[in-house]
């Protein structure tokens, strides 16, 4: 074929140019990029420099140790070879062949798909290899068997993490611990392909028919009332409802495809008609008014907010009782929880980034669209009555209980286990035990990889430099889209027009990513890689071809797993971002107080999310929020302010001893700023007032007492009226007097010292808000930092793994937790 043809010998795409002398320079002698220093941890990087290019050069250093151990982990022992029979060659040996040589790992006979849609969308490729071959967490062998043999039983609750728990001791305790189930001491409970052997569930919850507006609320036309059809009417009423989410209904993609779905079920219910009766035709968007249902929408939400708490608590109750039957399943004996049971109701997509079809309608999911996935022995759900579902299934290769396909992308919905459920913390498990057995190959790809980049046959020079670019800046490898999908680029699909070369060495990306995010980055590459992509763009290609054109996803995975059993692209980025973070930790010495730590964590985390181009828009809200923040720690600063001149009415003389600046007022607080303070505080006593006194009249009712008379509320405020008299006595006299239980200096010193504790935390969330603004922590955080090394963190460093995982987070990574302590290494 083509692509075997020597690169010189090829015409238009590989000419030679007058600046391409270096492609014949021997590997030893390519330039490479230069191996600089890391920078401190805590250091910030917050300058004009583009994100894309921030800690490249730590990166580098990093990549040399990871070299470093990737050969010191793959070096065979001399010494244990000499002692040891050679009845089997190492498999490790094998990386020391050049690739060509290597046989590919003998895969396992694959069932193949029926042409009936297959579901398998959880299980991504690291599910191939079974768990048995990873290696598990060290624990004592005993326990591991006693717990393999045990009944199986529902999963007992959540504890709080290990390193925030004092020892138990007593027998009850012990036996807790025995009974519950810790697959992670023995993963090896399953081949990889079949995940269960019994499966029972209820099935799912529709959300309830929609119910039409009353007779006065109506959309208008032109500024006439119009009457709609209940199908019309729902589109309508989604649109009107969120007339406050301006990012949306302002949006021109947005209008026009909300727009079209309606005039289309305009078209089909027989159009708006006025009170009269008569057919009015709605063609255009600028004449549709839909602030009368906005406004009726938005006092039922507030009404429903101003509900009283018993009354909430009721509605929440009765809705948790309707659903109880639907939570949890039971799979393979053992109880388990069911993330998403719910099915999706109608609404207008919104999908993220610049999505094209933003404002589309979602249509109901009725139960002929559903298929139920349950043991064969079980008792399949009824369907609602007059329905039945789509299909009933037995896959027990599938993790889904149920699946439907929506109208909008025609993308597939799963209802899956939760994610503190067994099956998704093996899934995680094996993910990152996967990234784990990279480090083995690394040193041997990239070597591999740096010397193709001078490969004379043209398909294996595009792979090279695919590869380069996914392990360097962690670009997804991308996949082939359909004519009807958003247009979203990975790596094996960019386009001419997506890469622009400014030489000597910088390559600037923009393209649409992943969920349609604008993904618009530069980069300075090896010098190598820069002269390829020139290459690739060459004359007769123009815009709309591919860079890679003898490249595609599925050949790219082909020759990786050739390295390593089950490696694809994807795998590069858990690897990249778990490395890089065990790295950064390893240096760290990190001192202070809990939020300082903190802090230091996030300074890692973000430096991983820069690494792996985790970016996102500055919320809309993020200037208000620190704004905010800023008058919190000004009110604790006045606060301080208020003691110190309690200080001087009980003792004069300090201002001679400590100064005048010791008791003045910080800088950018004046007295407006104070006055207006002073009229919050008073406000924020009358709002606790109001609401203690609803509090205890809700009690009193449900003891069966009389309520108390509004005469007693404003009896309760008169606390605040005073509260405000005294501030416009102080802003009169210039004097603050001392208050308090026998006040004194001693006690006036601890509290300013509390007070400088406080301020001091606050001023480091700011900073580390403010330097997070446009870093997704959260995504690398989540899925793709290990989370055992969020647990290294939080054990060596004493700070609660509470300030890194939400409830939820501690829940889906309940296996991380328990099973490592501070010595771990990735």
């Amino acid at each position: 074929s083509e692509d075997d043809v020597p690169l010189q010998k090829k015409r238009k795409t590989t000419k030679p140019a007058p600046d391409d002398d270096e492609n014949d320079v021997p590997l030893k002698k390519a330039s490479k990029p230069p191996a600089l220093k890391a920078a401190d941890i805590g250091e910030d990087s917050d300058d004009d420099q583009p994100l894309g290019e921030k800690l490249q050069h730590e990166k580098a250093d990093i990549e040399k140790k990871a070299k470093e151990e990737s050969e010191a982990i793959r070096r065979p022992s001399r010494s244990a070879d000499v002692k040891r029979k050679a009845k089997k060659v190492d498999s490790d040996d094998e990386d020391d062949e050049p690739i060509a040589k290597k046989k590919a790992p003998a895969k396992k006979p694959v069932k193949k798909e029926a042409a009936s849609k297959k579901v398998k969308k959880e299980e991504s490729d690291e599910d191939d290899v079974p768990i048995s071959k990873k290696a598990p967490p060290k624990k004592a062998a005993s326990k591991v068997k006693k717990e393999e043999t045990a009944s199986p039983a529902p999963k007992k609750g959540k504890g709080k993490a290990k390193s925030e728990e004092p020892k138990q001791e007593d027998d009850d305790a012990e036996e807790d611990e025995e009974d519950e189930y810790r697959w992670w001491e023995a993963p090896n409970t399953g081949d990889g392909t079949k995940k269960w052997t019994t499966l029972e569930h209820n099935g799912v919850v529709f959300p309830p028919e929609y119910e039409p507006l009353p007779g006065h609320v109506k959309m208008l036309y032109d500024g006439t009332p119009v009457n709609l059809h209940p199908e019309a009417e729902e589109i309508a009423h989604a649109f009107g409802s969120m007339l406050n989410s301006t990012h949306n209904v302002e949006n021109p993609t947005f209008q026009k495809n909300f727009f079209a779905d309606f005039k289309d079920m305009l078209d089909k219910t027989g159009h708006a008609k006025d009170n009269s009766g008569n057919k009015i035709k709605i063609t255009k968007f600028e004449k549709c008014d839909f602030k009368p249902i906005f406004n009726y929408m938005d006092a039922e939400r507030q009404a429903k907010k101003a509900l009283p708490a018993a009354e909430k608590k009721k509605l929440k109750a009765e809705k948790d009782e309707a659903e109880a039957p639907y939570m949890y399943c039971v799979w393979d004996g053992r109880k388990q929880k069911v993330g998403n049971f719910r099915v999706e109701p109608p609404g207008l997509f919104r999908g993220r980034g610049e999505h094209p079809k933003t404002g589309k309608w979602k249509k109901r999911v009725r139960p002929e669209q559903i298929t139920i996935n349950i043991g064969k022995e079980a008792m399949v759900p009824k369907p609602p009555e007059g329905h039945k579902w789509k299909e009933v299934k037995h896959d027990q290769e599938g993790t889904w209980l149920a699946m439907w396909q929506e109208n909008i992308n025609g993308a597939y919905k799963y209802v899956m286990l939760a994610a503190n459920s067994d099956i998704k913390g093996q899934s995680d498990y094996k993910k990152f035990e996967k990234a784990r057995e990279l480090k083995k190959y690394i040193a041997t790809i990239r070597k591999d990889y740096n010397k193709e980049l001078k490969s004379e046959v043209m398909a294996e020079r595009q792979r090279a430099t695919a590869v380069y670019l996914i392990d360097q800046f962690a670009l997804r490898a991308g996949n082939e889209k359909g004519e009807d999908e958003a247009d979203t680029v990975g790596c094996c699909s960019l386009k001419f027009e997506h890469v622009t070369l400014r030489p000597p060495d910088t390559v600037v990306f923009d393209f649409l990513g992943k969920d349609s995010i604008r993904f618009h980055e530069e980069f300075k590459v090896d010098s190598q890689v820069f002269k390829n992509l020139k290459i690739f763009k060459r004359s007769p290609k123009k815009e709309g071809d591919e860079i890679f054109d003898r490249l595609t996803t599925s050949s790219l995975n082909k020759h990786l797993s050739n390295y390593m059993n089950g490696l694809t692209a994807k795998v590069f980025r858990t690897y990249n971002a778990s490395w890089v973070m065990s790295s950064l930790l390893k240096e760290m010495k990190s001192e202070g107080t809990i939020p300082e730590k903190v802090k230091d964590y996030n300074n890692a985390n973000r430096k991983v999310a820069i690494l792996c181009n985790h970016k996102r828009t500055v919320a809309g809200g993020h200037a208000a929020q620190m704004e905010k923040m800023g008058d919190r720690i000004k009110a604790l600063y006045y606060q301080e302010y208020r003691i110190k001149q309690m200080m001087l009415d009980l003792d004069p003389k300090l201002k001679k001893k400590k100064g005048e600046a010791y008791f003045a007022l910080k800088e950018g607080i004046d007295d407006e700023w104070v006055k207006s303070h002073q009229d919050a505080m008073v406000e924020e006593q009358c709002e606790k007032i109001r609401k203690k006194f609803e509090k205890d009249n809700e009690k009193l009712v449900a003891e069966g007492q009389k309520e108390m008379k509004p005469k007693e509320l404003d009896e309760r405020l008169k606390a605040a009226d005073e509260l405000a008299d005294k501030f416009k006595d102080e802003r009169k006299r210039k004097k603050i007097e001392a208050e308090g239980k026998s006040p004194s200096i001693e006690k006036f010193e601890q509290q300013l010292e509390k007070l400088d504790t406080r301020i001091a935390t606050m001023k480091t969330q700011s900073e580390d808000r403010e330097q997070n603004k446009d870093v997704a922590l959260g995504t690398s955080k989540i899925n793709y930092i290990d989370p055992r090394l969020t647990v290294v963190f939080s054990k060596k460093f004493n700070v609660p793994i509470e300030r890194f995982f939400s409830k939820t987070l501690r829940e889906k990574f309940e296996w991380a937790i328990k099973s490592v302590d501070e010595n771990w290494e990735f």
